[in-house]
């Protein structure tokens, strides 16, 4: 086999490894926010039972506040292949969680169920 043959070669050797990686990235961002979105659940599960004033409340709150802030940023990305009517559905839904949580911080609302609910939808979606 020539060089340029097996350069030829090893460039689409190459280019498939990438697509095969690149494939499995964009599963792994996928499992990698469910699994976000797990633990947040969790979270909001033990802040609703210890109280809004605990260590769980505070852990659960700025946590829930720090993947959403991430989903908001890249759902208004021109550069996320969602549908627009998709994406804007999500970022009013995380525009809520966020006005819940700040509620909760605020101690204006107690409002666990709720954030529990949406999250364990928004999880289970991304199954």
């Amino acid at each position: 086999m020539s060089g340029a043959a097996a350069a030829g070669k090893g460039v689409s050797m190459y280019n498939f490894s990438y697509a095969e990686t690149l494939d499995e990235f964009c599963v792994d961002t996928r499992g990698n926010e469910r699994q976000a979105m797990g633990m947040i659940v969790e979270q909001l599960k033990a802040a609703k039972e210890k109280g809004r004033r605990s260590k769980e409340a505070i852990e659960a709150l700025y946590n829930t506040r720090r993947v959403w802030a991430y989903f908001i940023d890249d759902l208004s990305s021109e550069r996320n292949e969602l549908p627009v009517s998709l994406r804007a559905d999500l970022i009013s839904i995380g525009l809520w969680v966020m006005k819940e949580l700040e509620a909760i911080r605020t101690e204006q609302s107690e409002n666990f169920d709720g954030l529990i609910e949406i999250n364990t939808m928004i999880r289970d979606g991304l199954a």
